[in-house]
């Protein structure tokens, strides 16, 4: 028996004017960056920003690197001074400096330019 393609004709007919996309085209949607609000730099932050930047730029290059962290401590105070302010950022800067060492023990590796360096990220 032969399939009928003229009983399902009239049900096309009428399911297509009724089917909208529920979500809209690809193409209309926009990429709206984060807004992300930036905290006062207090003067305590500005003359740590210079110190570490007088320490990165001046006694590192001469007295060579020593971190045996990815970013190096320097950078990752740097990086919780924006983020946390000044005090939580120092103590976090001021913790990395102790765990500073050659041991491998719990920390993150990761394998850069062919040397194990340890990991780790202000959060």
């Amino acid at each position: 028996m032969r399939f009928n393609w003229l009983l399902l004709l009239p049900l096309q007919l009428l399911a297509l004017p009724g089917f909208f996309e529920p979500w809209g085209k690809d193409a209309d949607l926009k990429y709206t960056p984060p807004i992300t609000e930036h905290a006062e730099i207090s003067l305590a932050s500005l003359a740590m920003n210079k110190l570490i930047h007088f320490h990165q730029t001046v006694l590192s290059p001469v007295d060579g690197p020593r971190s045996h962290f990815r970013p190096s401590s320097s950078s990752y105070m740097l990086q919780a001074i924006k983020k946390h302010g000044f005090l939580k950022g120092y103590i976090m800067g001021c913790d990395r400096l102790l765990r500073e060492n050659s041991d491998p023990w719990i920390y993150r590796t990761a394998i850069i330019n062919g040397k194990r360096w340890k990991t780790d990220f202000p959060p």
